[in-house]
C-alpha cells in the first residue's frame, strides 16, 4: 500500500440548494450519476487508495446516506428469492465497501468547520479529506499519488488542477514554487475565491487533500473568513507559510480526468462522460449521442439561416 494512512473524511451536510426541489428531501450526495449515487463513487476512490475507514460528516435529512452503506436485508431477500444475482450483487457491494461512520455537523460553519468535527475520529494521524462534488476517474488514481506525496515528504497536500483564468475567483487559489518532481510544486500561498482578476495563479485547489494533524490546531483557532464560514483553505495558508516542522504544504498537479457534480450543468456533463466511457452502455449510447449532437447541430442552421 501506497501509504500508512487509513482514514478518509468526508463531508456531506450541505443542503445542495443549486439541485432544489430535487434536493428537498435528498441528500445532494445521492443523487444519481449514470447508476450509482455520487456518494459511491467517492467512497470508492477512498478505498482503491487503501483508505477503508471513511467517516463522513453529515447534517440533517442525511439518513439516506447511512442506509445507502447498511444493510437492507428485505430488498436482498427479494432479489435472491428472484435470482436476480447480479442485481444483489450490486447491492451487497456498496454495503461491503467500507466501515463506514458518521458524526454530524451541527452548525454549518463551512468546511474548515466540518474537518475539525472529525478530530476525535482521527486522532492525532495524517488523513485524507474528498469532497463528494469531484468525482475522479478511477483510471487517475489521484488520491493514491497525493498519499505517496505525503508520505515520502511528510507533508500536507492538497489537490491542484489548472483553470481557466476567467473562473479563478470560483476557487481556492495556490501560489507555488518548483520541486524536482515535474507534477509536486511547493504552496507559499493561498487565497480563497479571489476577485475577479486577482488571482496570483491559475492553480486551483480542488476537493481532495491529505493532511497532518496539525491542521486541527489550527482550525480551533482558525476566525471565520470568505462568506462568515471556517475555511479550510485559510488553515491551510496558516500552514504553508508557518514553521518548518509543520511540513508546509505541497501540491499535487492533477492533469487526468475530473467531473463536477457540483452544478446542474457539470452534473450533466459528467453523466454523459462517464456514461459514453461505460463498456455496458457506451458502445449503445455514443451512436445515440452522435447522432442526437448532429440533430442540435442541424436545427442551429435551420435557425441561423431562418430569415
Amino acid at each position: 500500500m501506497a501509504s500508512m494512512i487509513t482514514k478518509a473524511v468526508i463531508p456531506v451536510a450541505g443542503l445542495g440548494t443549486r439541485f432544489l426541489p430535487a434536493t428537498k428531501a435528498m441528500p445532494k450526495e445521492m443523487l444519481p450519476v449514470v447508476d450509482k449515487p455520487a456518494i459511491q463513487y467517492v467512497v470508492e476512490e477512498a478505498v482503491a487508495a487503501g483508505l477503508s475507514d471513511v467517516l463522513m460528516v453529515t447534517g440533517r435529512n442525511k439518513t439516506a446516506l447511512e442506509n445507502h452503506f447498511d444493510r437492507v436485508g428485505e430488498l436482498e431477500d427479494i432479489l435472491r428469492n428472484k435470482g436476480d444475482l447480479e442485481k444483489l450483487e450490486k447491492v451487497k457491494y456498496a454495503t461491503d465497501l467500507a466501515d463506514v461512520h458518521y458524526v454530524r455537523q451541527g452548525d454549518p460553519k463551512g468546511l474548515g468547520h466540518a474537518v475539525l468535527r472529525a478530530k476525535m475520529h482521527v486522532g492525532r494521524e495524517p488523513f485524507a479529506v474528498l469532497l463528494g462534488d469531484d468525482i475522479i476517474d478511477e483510471r487517475d488514481p489521484l488520491l493514491t499519488r497525493m498519499l505517496d506525496v505525503q508520505l515520502s515528504r511528510n507533508t500536507t497536500v492538497v489537490a491542484l488542477l489548472e483553470v481557466d483564468p476567467s473562473v479563478a475567483h470560483l476557487y481556492g487559489i495556490a501560489t507555488v514554487e518548483a520541486t524536482d518532481e515535474d507534477d509536486v510544486v511547493r504552496i507559499t500561498g493561498l487565497v480563497e475565491k479571489p476577485s475577479a482578476g486577482t488571482a496570483p495563479s491559475n492553480l486551483a485547489i480542488i476537493g481532495r487533500y491529505v493532511l497532518r494533524p496539525e491542521i486541527f490546531d489550527i482550525l480551533e483557532t482558525t476566525a471565520p473568513g470568505k462568506g462568515g464560514e471556517i475555511q479550510l483553505t485559510d488553515a491551510l495558508q496558516s500552514l504553508a507559510t508557518g514553521p518548518a516542522w509543520s511540513g508546509g504544504v505541497h501540491g499535487v498537479v492533477f492533469r487526468g480526468r475530473r467531473y463536477d457534480t457540483g452544478d446542474r450543468l457539470d452534473y450533466l456533463k459528467a453523466i454523459v462522460q462517464l456514461a459514453s466511457d461505460r463498456d455496458d452502455l457506451g458502445p449503445d449510447f455514443r451512436p445515440w449521442l452522435q447522432q442526437f449532437a448532429a440533430t442540435l447541430a442541424s436545427n442551429e442552421h435551420e435557425h441561423s439561416d431562418a430569415p
